[in-house]
């Protein structure tokens, strides 16, 4: 049997998050990363923002809807996704980043995996590398997240996009993410990355199955001794449509209780679809007193 989570007020959760131009500090509202794909193959809406100008149009109605931060991606990670060139990835990311900075006030995340492809948008404006192989799929990353100061994400996946859903298997899933994550916090602060510029993300959705995700849920609190900002993104994945029983069921109503679970857990970022929806569910929820204790 695993310890119970402590009162919300007694969480020892890491109080911001550095970045090259800002600190994010944290309080009892997680912050809301906006979620942009710019890709026309994304699992749920795929397609939609693929053209550059209604990406941008996208980022700020996010924006206006109470995003914080703005995570923009070129390549899909769904399961089975087919990968793109740098150059393509170029193509659909780096315009939007480019007017997003200009035009916006909203921290700037690039979701990308190819350092050729970071570097580039963080030269037009994004501060963040959220990459989902860790850091680990392109070896110049790690150098080019020292030399320019920015922030990353750090994820956890068990095998690629094309292999993550075959056979995902772990002794404990919490306790084994929990030390991966432990290991590459090590490794970013060995090449001088410090711990202030780093978050973590157990990669919900990513080489787990279903049971594996509803652990990892309820026990993401624990993720909070690696003295990092959390950063979870549940939005619409295929666990919210099994736990309802409809593989078609609209997802975004099933995302909020998500949210609030995570919130009441301490998870300092979410990266959603609708942002709307989850951030005013969060201001009644804090309201009610749910997370006072």
């Amino acid at each position: 049997m695993t310890n119970p989570m402590p009162p919300f007020s007694q969480l020892l959760r890491a109080p911001c998050w550095q970045l090259p131009r800002r600190t994010l500090h944290f309080g009892k509202r997680p912050l809301l990363m906006g979620i942009i794909n710019a890709t026309p193959d994304s699992f749920s809406d795929g397609g939609r923002f693929f053209d550059p100008q209604t990406a941008i149009a996208r980022g700020l109605e996010l924006v206006a809807a109470g995003a914080d931060l703005l995570d923009i991606g070129g390549e899909s990670t769904r399961p089975y996704s087919a990968p793109v060139s740098a150059e393509e990835e170029l193509r659909r990311v780096l315009p939007v980043v480019q007017n997003l900075a200009q035009q916006c006030k909203a921290a700037l995340s690039i979701d990308t995996s190819k350092s050729v492809v970071a570097q580039a948008c963080l030269e037009a404006g994004a501060e963040i590398i959220n990459d989902v192989t860790g850091l680990t799929g392109d070896p110049q990353m790690l150098p080019l997240a020292v030399k320019t100061g920015a922030a990353v994400c750090v994820m956890h996946m068990q095998g690629t996009p094309q292999t993550m859903q075959d056979d995902p298997h772990y002794a404990n899933v919490t306790q084994d993410i929990l030390q991966y994550l432990l290991q590459r916090r090590a490794s970013l602060e060995s090449v001088g990355i410090p711990r202030p510029r780093i978050a973590l993300d157990p990669g919900i959705g990513f080489g787990k199955t279903h049971a594996h995700n509803l652990t990892l849920l309820s026990t993401c609190w624990q993720f909070h001794t690696l003295d990092c900002p959390l950063l979870l993104g549940p939005s619409r994945k295929g666990f919210i449509a099994k736990v309802l029983g409809d593989k078609e069921i609209e997802r975004d109503t099933g995302t909020i209780g998500v949210a609030l679970a995570l919130a009441s857990q301490g998870v300092q970022v979410l990266r959603v679809h609708d942002v709307a929806s989850i951030h005013r569910a969060l201001q009644l929820f804090i309201a009610c007193g749910a997370m006072d204790g």
